[in-house]
């Protein structure tokens, strides 16, 4: 077995290599940008290297830089993890070329997977069914759009090269090929470097179902399961599971059978996973291969107990496969959630920030943690934002969900949007329950999915009032005559008493309070109505009893902001200051970025006339291309970037005189 590898990734994936290898003995090298000098998967390494600057072009993306850390640290391997140099064919030949083994596919499987065109013309020689469409070498507009119209519509527009999502458009009819053709291509040609596209009938109800397959170097290969994927944003995977509820046997063996024979046809080696799409009817058809580990793999390791980078390591030495296909057996439902640094309610887009608190729910059997940041880490606009993936394990798929929920729970972050309040939805969403998946799962179930907040203005106001009072009597200085009115920590008044004012800014609305401190409860008053609080705070905890309900919450107080944390959801305030202006308030008549990134395209003009939702700016943020729309209706009277420029989240993009603003 090797002695030494080195991981070229960072992040999650890097920590969860180097787990398995230190388990086996092996050491581990690991590389690192300027962003990532402090990063856990540099201080998980035996060694470390610094690459290059943060942007992944001038770091994880410098396969010669890669190599030849590889060969000065002594490595006899490199694994490339997911994303980055995991698919890309000239590092895996480079890396044979210097006597380095590669712990993948070779580079011939690489290549024939690498374009999506060329593998569905493998796939169909091979025998592996196929969706409808057009993945010929002829990528001129006519072509394309005569294709489409002989594909009909809806259709799929799929980066030949791609992946991740970006690069793709459902295009619903023939008006908007050409929009969504030239975004496409742009999109693909900025990710991958190859503007090139395939069509496929979309199909309207789909199912993502993907199976996981292993090959050694004698050309043996296995099956391990399924996952279904279906849950999906922007193409892009949300949440996953093992097995695909509700297949039959039948099925599963002929998707799984027809995996291996998809593998087998390129004279794969390794962990690769095969994508299909599988129809209301039971048919299924191949979508593409992965030639890399999943992001979603360890729910297929928690339903067969077996460690996927450990069969790689083992398999990459030149070992037979650990098991053959009648020893593969699964037991129970395990499903993953990506927590992602994202705003839901803005279309999923990206967020940037520090990680100032983070409370993970204890790992066991039944929860497990993967992740490469800890508290105090800044999630850049270099590198996916994915923070952790949460994964459950139970008997049933019912008790895997309610663990899942639990689990969300008991995550908590502040300092950065995240997905954790969605996610939570999602799972404990009853057609989610039910099983009623399909590729449109989200945009079928966005009142579900996107619920009001649990806790309710006042009782949020309450709550952090309480937070807040607790937490300073928890700071200050006690008398030593514990008996002395002067020595209470309270609003204690010499004969009357006194109703402390306290002010909560929540969004851009001040909320006044007025608090009576008796002994070891509080009176709040807010909003003409009265709560009656006892509460006690431990730590982040703060156990409350409002108006005879009992309720727990977590909390963390970062300067003014206090973000409260409750079944999965947040509620954030700001002690409101006096000093805070008009520039601290977002305005109507602005478009401000909504993260950093760089300006695509400017698709306005000063003095153009525009309407509430139209699209004037296009920014790239972490590979993926995101429109700004206009507010309000209105005028444009200043534009303050142009294309190419990069620009820092809240900078004021173009200025519009709004309807309200003409009519004053």
């Amino acid at each position: 077995m090797f002695s030494k590898i080195l991981i070229a990734n960072r992040g999650e994936i890097a920590c969860r290599i180097i787990q398995t290898a230190h388990r086996m003995g092996i050491r581990c090298v690991a590389v690192y940008s300027d962003a990532d000098a402090n990063a856990r998967h540099v201080a998980m390494a035996d060694e470390a290297f610094h690459i290059g600057p943060a942007p992944s072009s001038e770091s994880y993306l410098k396969a010669d830089r890669i190599i030849e850390v590889a060969k000065k640290s002594g490595a006899q391997a490199i694994h490339p993890g997911y994303g980055f140099l995991s698919e890309n064919t000239r590092f895996a030949e480079a890396c044979e070329t210097n006597n380095i083994v590669f712990i993948g596919p070779p580079s011939s499987a690489i290549a024939a997977m690498g374009s999506k065109s060329a593998a569905k013309a493998i796939m169909e020689k091979a025998g592996v069914p196929l969706v409808p469409g057009y993945h010929g070498d002829d990528q001129s507009p006519d072509t394309l759009r005569k294709e489409a119209e002989q594909c009909g519509f809806p259709l799929l527009l799929k980066a030949v090269a791609g992946g991740g999502g970006k690069g793709m458009r459902v295009v619903e009819r023939m008006e908007d090929f050409d929009d969504a053709l030239a975004a496409a291509k742009r999109e693909s040609k900025n990710a991958f470097g190859n503007p090139d596209m395939l069509i496929e009938r979309y199909l309207t109800q789909p199912r993502h179902v993907e199976i996981q397959v292993f090959c050694d170097r004698d050309g043996h290969g296995v099956y391990l399961a399924e996952r279904d994927c279906s849950v999906q944003r922007r193409h892009q995977k949300v949440l996953e599971e093992a097995p695909a509820p509700g297949l039959s046997e039948e099925t599963r063996k002929a998707m799984g059978e027809a995996a291996v024979k998809a593998a087998q046809a390129i004279n794969y080696v390794g962990a690769g996973t095969v994508e299909f799409l599988y129809d209301v009817d039971g048919s299924f058809f191949f979508m593409e291969m992965n030639t890399r580990l999943q992001v979603e793999h360890p729910v297929t390791e928690m339903v067969t107990g077996q460690d996927l980078v450990e069969w790689q390591l083992k398999v990459a030495w030149g070992d037979p496969l650990p098991l053959e296909q009648a020893q593969v057996k699964t037991r129970g439902h395990a499903l993953e959630a990506r927590i992602y640094a994202e705003d839901p309610d803005q279309d999923f887009l990206p967020a940037t920030g520090t990680l100032r608190y983070l409370s993970t729910p204890d790992e066991n059997v039944h929860v497990r943690v993967d992740t490469g940041v800890t508290e105090g880490d800044e999630i850049s606009i270099h590198y996916d934002p994915m923070i952790a993936k949460l994964i459950v394990w139970d008997e049933t798929r019912d008790q895997a969900i309610n663990r899942m929920v639990q689990a969300l729970e008991h995550y908590r972050i502040a300092g950065v949007k995240t997905n954790i309040r969605f996610l939570h939805a999602l799972a404990d969403a009853q057609p989610f329950r039910e099983a009623e998946l399909t590729t449109g799962f989200i945009e079928d179930h966005r009142e579900l999915l996107f619920p009001k907040s649990r806790l309710d203005l006042h009782k949020g106001l309450v709550l952090a009032a309480g937070f807040l009072l607790e937490q300073r009597k928890s700071r200050e200085v006690v008398s030593t005559d514990p008996w002395s009115p002067f020595g209470r920590q309270n609003g204690w008044r010499m004969n009357s008493e006194y109703a402390q004012p306290m002010h909560l800014l929540v969004g851009e609305e001040v909320h006044e309070l007025k608090i009576l401190e008796r002994d070891d409860r509080y009176q709040v008053m807010v909003g003409g109505s009265i709560y009656h609080l006892n509460c006690k705070l431990d730590d982040d905890s703060l156990q409350a009893v409002i108006n005879g309900h009992r309720i727990s919450v977590h909390g963390n107080l970062h300067n003014h902001q206090l973000v409260l944390f409750y079944e999965g959801d947040t509620f954030q305030c700001n002690v409101f200051r006096e000093t805070f202006g008009a520039e601290e308030l977002a305005g109507e008549g602005s478009l401000e970025a909504p993260m950093n990134g760089a300006i695509v395209a400017v698709q306005a003009k000063v003095g153009d006339q525009v309407t509430a939702g139209q699209t004037l700016v296009i920014m790239e943020a972490m590979k993926m291309e995101h429109a700004i729309k206009a507010p309000a209706d209105g005028v444009v009277t200043d534009i303050f970037y142009a294309e190419g420029d990069q620009v820092s989240e809240g900078a004021e993009l173009i200025a519009i005189e709004t309807s309200d603003e003409e009519a004053a």
